[in-house]
């Protein structure tokens, strides 16, 4: 089955499995080979095995801090408190302390994550009586609002590292969500643009790390300005960072990729098709400050997902003695595809001596 964006279900599942590791573990086995109607099917299988798996580890439990009126000191004595409960004549301490404890922001997003996908209609009845299972190890958590949540304020360590894949997850079905009219239930729109884009990122770029070692560098790399080395710090900090989305190199040999995912691939202008202008002066900016020398050796890509749309950009072109590509993905074939035409990728502009 496919997504409304022609990208077959599966596949979101490969893109997580690169893009986190950990799905690529033994225990993940029946989910890669189960088929999926809808992505929040798939999303609840996934969170069935792998909040399932966490629950035998031990959920994770954070300090959080307490009030309340005990009989005997522990931690903080509350002076205004103490002094409020003896004047009604209240034998208490008013006590602030430390406490670790599972009702933190991480396991709270599991549980609405969780409690949601229960009442989904496009979840099946055997993923919904597993995660039913599951919430019962949530009674001492809170649920918590969506618009409380601050995914950029989540800070992953290595007592919580494994929920890192578990709250990205979380992250594409909540953030997903509308409100229906009937019951005030929720349910899940579209895995949309945004998410299959930065999905879209970072599985391309792990893509090349995986099976591609041989590149000295494979990273998220940032091009500095080709400015004049007297140019003022002060000045500098105006200009907006080129963040590159993936940054290759083999030997002498760079290829800057700007991955896309648009509902559009080309613009019109005038009833004429056109690649986006931003996208191309953008790849061009960045290579041409990359190769402050002119030896040709930078090139760059703008790597599209295809789309329904009867154009699908293919095409290179050499500006300023830079190699500069348009090129594009399905996403709607077999993986073993995909992986090919990412293959062909590398080996066009890095062949190993």
């Amino acid at each position: 089955m496919t997504n409304d964006k022609g990208i077959f279900i599966k596949n979101i599942y490969y893109m997580l499995a690169y893009a986190f590791q950990v799905l690529r573990q033994k225990n993940y086995d029946n989910v890669a080979a189960e088929d999926f109607d809808n992505v929040q099917d798939l999303f609840a299988a996934i969170l069935a095995k792998g909040v399932s798996q966490q629950i035998k580890q031990g959920l994770y439990r954070e300090y959080i801090t307490k009030n309340e009126d005990l009989s005997i000191l522990r931690g903080k004595l509350g002076i205004y408190g103490t002094i409020k409960n003896q004047i009604q004549r209240k034998m208490l301490l008013s006590c602030e302390y430390d406490e670790l404890s599972v009702n933190n922001i991480f396991n709270q997003i599991l549980k609405t994550t969780i409690t949601i996908l229960i009442k989904d209609t496009g979840v099946k009845k055997l993923h919904k009586a597993e995660l039913k299972k599951i919430v019962l190890f949530f009674n001492e958590v809170d649920e918590i609002g969506l618009s409380n949540i601050r995914w950029d304020s989540l800070i992953y360590q290595r007592n919580n590292q494994n929920y890192e894949m578990l709250i990205n997850v979380c992250y594409f079905v909540l953030d997903g969500m509308i409100q229906t009219t009937n019951k005030g239930n929720y349910k899940m729109m579209s895995f949309s643009d945004e998410h299959i884009h930065r999905l879209y990122e970072k599985f391309v770029l792990e893509y090349f790390k995986q099976h591609h070692s041989y590149l000295s560098e494979a990273r998220a790399a940032q091009v500095k300005w080709d400015l004049p080395s007297d140019t003022e710090e002060s000045m500098i900090r105006f200009l907006p960072v080129m963040q590159t989305d993936i940054f290759l190199r083999y030997k002498e040999q760079i290829l800057i990729i700007d991955t896309k995912y648009y509902g559009h691939t080309m613009q019109m202008q005038y009833d004429k098709a056109t690649l986006h202008s931003g996208n191309m002066y953008q790849i061009f900016t960045y290579v041409k400050n990359q190769d402050v020398k002119n030896t040709g050796n930078v090139s760059g890509m703008l790597l599209y997902a295809k789309t329904e749309e009867a154009i699908t950009p293919d095409c290179s072109f050499v500006m300023g003695g830079n190699k500069i590509s348009v090129k594009t993905l399905d996403l709607n074939k077999e993986f073993k595809l995909i992986a090919a035409q990412l293959d062909k990728i590398v080996e066009e502009y890095f062949r190993k001596m």
